[in-house]
């Protein structure tokens, strides 16, 4: 006779009770990882120049090295990390504190330059030409007098605000963060209620209030997310090693956990994709069974899909998969429920942008060329003529005969140091689901046409390999730096959802074969590994980008 405490044969109730603990272990992990966050400065990363031979010194204290300097004295405790976040809470803060989207201002002041000398023009009567148009007067960017606002102020409790991801108008000299402003203006209203009600502020309280902010933005919707995951595992799974194997790895395995200890837009981008995602997924559930789907979901998919482009334009060929899948099921349903719900985020997005700058156009649509981008001392204006700018941001458009091409940069970004594939290889997996789906699309085919009852739904794959190609080759070929220096391509994280779930039939076919388990948790391990890679910080290079340096190869 079995005693009362027995665990049930069932093994739907023991996956349950791992599904929780592994949610609770991953939840757990990021709370204490944001509960303690703080900016870090490690020796291996800076440039000591008093342990370097004066002589092969530049004028600023280094040379051939592309690290930054050791800070001269200690640095003040600081829970943003770097441009990227900083851009966001002074924007935050500028909305709350001072109701504008300025993050600074550049004053007019001016030094006036001999326009002789700066044209080596020899007429004077031109020379005075040149300089009434102007020609020989610039602002004195190297002057602290010329700016003011937020991210120039310095002091204990200014500290921190400073960014280079910032865009000027050209017409006012006032400056905004390079991020598209919805997301700040969201949390702005968070954080209205943090200083009026309990007090708080990011400039006395600066600490205290990221922190909490980041549990609230970052922690608790990742709890979601993995609790939508385990669903998605347990309805399309068909093992029991494959199902725990896909939220295992949706906890610890993927780009999303590192960044859930910083501001950014990524890890919100891909929550909404997670929530529109299954929406969708519900919505051809019902239909396969011949059953209504409910008009949440239709909803539900086109907010977040929405909500989802807002957070990456890249997004907005998710967002048209989702309307045609949809529209396709269900046309009216499509129009009266997702439409409208796709309206919200879409208004919102466009309406702040204008608010921000007096545009509709996001000023990020444009890169190259834009003067909101490469005015006079910003870090993006690409370099002059006969010179040459280094590191990560410039691996392409730095202008030396060491630039990448696009093959060279299309390999890193696959394979490389920065590699989709050999940083995170559980896609590995997955993209050979995506293939094997494409083998048998004529039989797919044939099932979604004569609504044939399938065991997995038999869109996904076939989307899966459509969305990856389309983002893969944007990104080729509109980016130039891998994303900056971060830990991995955090361009691609938004692709997660949909990517686990083309892992789920891959992981019940590895389940029923020994090599196949073998090979899988060999892949998982890697990409735990990766994943865990100077977990203080998402803002440093991946573990091969620094194998590499250690080898001799001299970097960016």
């Amino acid at each position: 006779m079995p005693m009362k405490n027995d665990l049930p044969s069932d093994t739907s109730t023991l996956r349950r009770w791992i599904y929780h603990l592994v949610i609770a272990i991953a939840f757990a992990i990021a709370c204490g990882r944001i509960a303690s966050v703080q900016r870090v400065y490690e020796p291996a990363f800076h440039f000591d120049p008093n342990k370097k031979d004066a002589a092969k010194l530049d004028t600023e204290g280094k040379k051939g090295d592309p690290r930054p300097l050791w800070p001269a004295a200690r640095p003040d405790a600081n829970a943003m990390f770097g441009s990227n976040d900083r851009a966001r809470w002074a924007t935050i803060r500028a909305l709350v504190h001072e109701h504008t989207y300025v993050v600074g201002k550049r004053e007019r002041q001016t030094v006036v330059l001999s326009a002789a000398a700066l044209f080596n023009v020899g007429d004077p009567v031109q020379a005075a030409v040149l300089a009434q148009a102007g020609h020989g007067v610039r602002t004195d960017v190297s002057n602290p007098k010329s700016h003011n606002g937020i991210i120039f102020k310095e002091g204990f409790k200014e500290h921190g605000f400073a960014t280079i991801d910032r865009v000027m108008n050209p017409d006012t000299l006032e400056f905004y963060s390079s991020k598209p402003p919805l997301l700040s203006t969201l949390l702005a209203g968070i954080y209205w209620i943090f200083l009026n009600v309990f007090g708080l502020s990011l400039i006395d309280h600066t600490t205290i209030v990221v922190r909490a902010m980041l549990l609230l933005v970052n922690a608790l919707p990742f709890a979601g997310y993995l609790w939508l995951l385990t669903q998605l595992a347990e309805r399309w799974g068909k093992t029991d090693w494959g199902k725990l194997y896909v939220v295992i790895a949706g906890s610890f395995a993927t780009t999303v956990s590192p960044f859930l200890i910083t501001l950014q837009n990524h890890t919100l981008g891909t929550f909404a994709v997670m929530l529109a995602w299954w929406s969708v997924l519900c919505v051809w559930d019902r239909i396969s069974k011949n059953e209504s789907p409910a008009w949440t979901h239709f909803a539900s998919a086109g907010f977040f899909a929405s909500f989802a482009f807002t957070m990456e334009m890249p997004a907005l060929a998710f967002a048209a998969a989702v309307w045609v899948l949809l529209l396709w099921w269900r046309p009216r349903q499509a129009v009266l429920l997702f439409l409208p719900g796709a309206l919200v985020p879409a208004t919102a997005f466009f309406a702040t942008n204008h608010l921000a700058i007096g545009k509709w156009r996001p000023v990020q649509a444009q890169f190259e060329g834009n003067p909101w981008y490469e005015y006079e001392g910003s870090h993006w204006s690409p370099p002059a003529p006969g010179y040459f700018k280094h590191g990560i941001d410039w691996t392409r458009r730095g202008g030396s005969a060491n630039a990448e091409k696009l093959p060279q940069y299309a390999l890193h970004v696959l394979v490389g140091h920065h590699g989709l594939f050999t940083l995170t290889p559980i896609w590995i997996l997955a993209v050979a689901g995506m293939i094997a789906s494409c083998v048998r699309l004529g039989s797919l085919w044939r099932q979604a046409l004569f609504k044939a009852p399938t065991d997995f739904p038999w869109f996904v794959q076939p989307l899966g390999v459509a969305l990856t190609v389309v983002v893969v080759a944007f990104y080729l070929y509109k980016s130039d730096n891998y994303g900056g220096f971060t830990n991995g391509l955090r361009w691609l994280m938004w692709l997660t959802p949909i990517w686990l779930t083309c892992l789920v039939p891959v992981a019940d076919y590895l389940a029923t074969r020994c090599w196949g388990r073998w090979l899988g948790g060999i892949f998982l391990a890697v990409s735990v590994f990766s994943a865990s890679y100077q977990l203080w910080s998402p803002w440093r290079q991946p573990w091969i980008f620094d194998l590499m340096i250690e080898m001799g190869w001299p970097g960016y």
